[in-house]
Formats: structure tokens, C-alpha cells, sequence
């Protein structure tokens, strides 16, 4: 494949200075993105464990989780919108400013969230506004990614662009991390009643609070000198998206593929382990602390695979992240029928921190090495948001169809299981 390498960026600032821009820079990346992924995460976690119920009550159980994940499965859908919109803004304005713009819708929809009244309270018009907030965040989480990957890769020295791509990267380890600390705090510090009844909204509504920190340090950074040049210069490129789609269609379609093997089986681990342990071992607890055992590894692992790629390829080091995968896979499905749970965590390490980490830290630098600065916000987002919709948005319900389905013809497989 030929790449369409970043270049380096030119500077005349003090050494000092240009060192204390670069912190500046990875602490944006990772701090907009953890609270980004903060926010999106939190709904997927509640989807698994509350949704169905608060918003969704039905006299079958598999028809409300199913409408609880359909729900989840809407933000995925509007985020490549919020991709080409922000991709075409983005190569055309700068990246700072979607940056900004999809950190407050972001944070405002997550905090609404948690002040929606449920189904019991306002019927369907709870599940109209549940969704219409979803969307808003698939909108923000569609602009976030492609700005903040782009930001820290232009900023990054030539050979080092993996590692600074990766803070990127571990914001999403850090939300996660910081989504499901929250429902563990809550859910062992309240009871099952209060959680149900409001405990649940407090970690939606903590989001304002994580807002305001992610502002004040975005709004003190800069877009990359390369990309200034090319804006000052008046050659940004009228229609990017269109000139992704005619000029580089096959390296979006690897971009494509490369975000649907490392998002599925993230979202298999982080929304469907979670479903299942509740509905079919009686365990509600277990897959949260083993996830957010593997997203505080991810803050070190993802880094590890970035700075790896620096010096083995960025090819090598994703490749033997989807043999991983595919491995992993089998594994993880006949864990979860029968598996002691105390040994959970490890499994969660081996498929998060091994393999989809080897995929997910290099990947933000991968990314933007493939498309040409003028359409590289287009294209990266591009390739981003619909690998996502198709692995992270129908994985989860697909999974539960598919297990369903098999449960349906050996119902003794429903009574040979033991609770956790």
C-alpha cells in the first residue's frame, strides 16, 4: 500500500516551548477523548444493565434487551454522519474547533441522559428522548476521534508517531475505565433499589463536571503547523469527502476493515459479556470489574503497541492482532458457558490488552499515514465510523440473536446452567 506519509512539522519555537505545545497536545488527546469515550461508554454499560428496564418494559425479556441495545446501536449509526460533517469542516476549518464543538454536545447529551424521566414516568416519550440524545452522541463521538488522532499525529516527530497516536488511543481505555469504575462504585455503594431508582444517573451527570476539565485544556491547543501552511496557503480541498471517495477508495476500505475487527470484539466484551452474564449466570458484577481491570492495563498496553509500531511497522504489529482476534474468539464464547468466573479477568486481558490493543494502539497513526493532509480528516474519519457502526453498533445485538437462536433449539442448554 502506499502511504501518503505526515510530514514533519516546522517550527521556529524554543525547544522549551515546543516541548511544553507537545504535552499540551497529548494531554487534549487524552484527556477529550477519555471523557469522550467516557460518555459513549456509559451508555453502552447501561444499556447492558438498566436500560432494558428503565426505558424498555415489556412481557419478554429478550424484546426489551434487544430494543435496549437497538438503542445503542442508533449512536453508532449517526456516527459516520458525524464523521462527514466533521471530516469536511475539519479539512476545510481545522481540527481544534470540532474538537471543541463535539466535547460540549457530547457532554451535554450524557448529562441529559441522566435527567431523562423513564418509561413509568412519561411512557415511549422516555424512549424518544433516550434515542434522540443517543444520536447526539453518535453525532460528537463521529467528529472526535478523526480531530483528536489527527491533532496528536501531526504534532509527533516523524518516529514516534505510534506513541503519540496512542494517547489518542487510551482515551478510549481511560472512558471505559472511568464508565465502568462508575457503575461499580454505584452499584456497591447503593442497593439494588436505589441503583434502579436513581443511582444509575448519578455517573451520567458527573459528566458535566469532566466537561469543564476537558475544555480548559483543549481550548490551549493549537492545529498543527503543517496543517496551518496548508490552510493559509488557501489549498484545502473543496469537497474531501468526494475526493476521498473517487482518489482512495481501496485505502478506506482497509481502514474499514481494520476498525471492524479490533471494534467487534471490543463491544462483544465491554456490552454483550455483560448481557449475558446477567441473564444467563445471574451475575451483574463480575464482567464489569474485569473490564475495568483490562482498561486500566490499556492505559500502559495501548502506548506499548503504539511504540512498538515505531519500531516493527505499523503491518506486523496489527496483523498479529487479528490472528489474536480470530483466536481469542473461540475462547472467550466457551468461557462464558461454563468458566469459572474468578479467572474472568485473565480472559478479559488476554482478548482487550493483547489482541485488540496490538490492533487499536498503532491504529490512529496507521490512519492518518494513508491519506494526504488535504482529505485526511475525510478520510480517516471515514474509514473510523463505518468500520464502527458494523462492528460496535450490531455485534452486540447480533450476538444476542445468534445466542438465542441456539438456545431456542436445545432448551437444555437454559437448564443445565448454574448461577455464578
Amino acid at each position: 500500500m502506499t502511504q501518503s506519509p505526515v510530514t514533519e512539522p516546522m517550527t521556529q519555537a524554543p525547544p522549551r516551548r515546543l516541548l511544553a505545545g507537545k504535552k499540551r497536545v497529548l494531554a487534549s488527546a487524552f484527556a477529550g477523548t477519555t471523557i469522550e469515550w467516557y460518555d459513549f461508554y456509559l451508555y453502552g454499560t447501561a444499556a447492558a444493565l438498566i436500560f432494558n428496564v428503565q426505558f424498555f418494559p415489556s412481557d419478554s425479556e429478550l424484546g426489551s434487551r434487544l430494543a435496549s441495545f437497538a438503542t445503542l446501536a442508533v449512536g453508532f449509526f449517526a456516527r459516520p454522519l458525524g464523521g462527514i460533517i466533521a471530516g469536511h469542516l475539519g479539512d476545510r476549518v481545522g481540527r481544534k474547533a470540532l474538537l471543541v464543538v463535539s466535547l460540549l454536545s457530547m457532554g451535554i447529551a450524557s448529562t441529559l441522559i441522566g435527567l431523562v424521566p423513564n418509561f413509568a414516568t412519561i411512557g415511549w416519550w422516555a424512549a424518544g428522548a433516550l434515542v434522540v440524545l443517543r444520536i447526539v452522541q453518535g453525532l460528537s463521538a463521529g467528529a472526535e476521534w478523526g480531530g483528536s488522532a489527527l491533532l496528536s499525529v501531526e504534532h509527533a516527530p516523524a518516529r514516534k508517531r505510534g506513541l503519540f497516536g496512542s494517547f489518542t488511543q487510551i482515551g478510549s481505555a481511560a472512558g471505559m475505565l472511568l464508565a465502568t469504575s462508575a457503575f461499580f462504585l454505584v452499584q456497591n455503594l447503593l442497593s439494588t433499589e436505589q441503583f434502579e431508582s436513581f443511582g444509575w444517573r448519578i455517573p451520567f451527570l458527573a459528566s458535566a463536571l469532566l466537561v469543564a476539565l476537558g475544555l480548559w485544556i483543549r481550548l490551549g491547543v493549537s492545529d498543527a503547523p503543517e496543517f496551518q501552511e496548508l490552510k493559509d496557503s488557501g489549498q484545502v480541498a473543496k469537497a474531501p469527502l468526494r475526493e476521498v471517495l473517487t482518489a482512495h477508495p481501496r485505502v478506506l476500505l482497509v481502514t474499514i476493515g481494520l476498525r471492524l475487527a479490533q471494534n467487534s470484539v471490543f463491544y462483544l466484551i465491554t456490552v454483550y459479556m455483560l448481557s449475558y452474564l446477567t441473564e444467563n449466570r445471574g451475575d451483574s458484577t463480575s464482567g464489569v470489574t474485569a473490564v475495568m481491570i483490562a482498561s486500566g492495563i490499556g492505559l500502559v498496553t495501548g502506548p506499548a503497541w503504539g511504540w512498538v509500531s515505531d519500531r516493527l511497522g505499523r503491518k506486523p504489529v496489527t496483523i498479529g492482532g487479528i490472528i489474536g482476534v480470530a483466536v481469542f474468539g473461540w475462547l472467550f464464547f466457551a468461557y462464558l458457558e461454563a468458566g469459572p468466573l474468578s479467572l474472568l479477568p485473565l480472559i478479559v486481558i488476554l482478548g482487550m490488552n493483547l489482541a485488540h490493543d496490538a490492533i487499536y494502539g498503532p491504529q490512529a497513526a496507521w490512519f492518518a499515514e494513508q491519506f494526504p493532509i488535504e482529505v485526511r480528516y475525510s478520510g480517516v474519519n471515514m474509514g473510523y465510523q463505518l468500520g464502527t457502526v458494523i462492528g460496535g453498533g450490531i455485534m452486540p445485538m447480533v450476538a444476542a440473536l445468534l445466542y438465542a437462536a441456539v438456545a431456542a433449539k436445545d432448551p437444555a442448554r437454559e437448564l443445565s446452567r448454574t448461577p455464578a
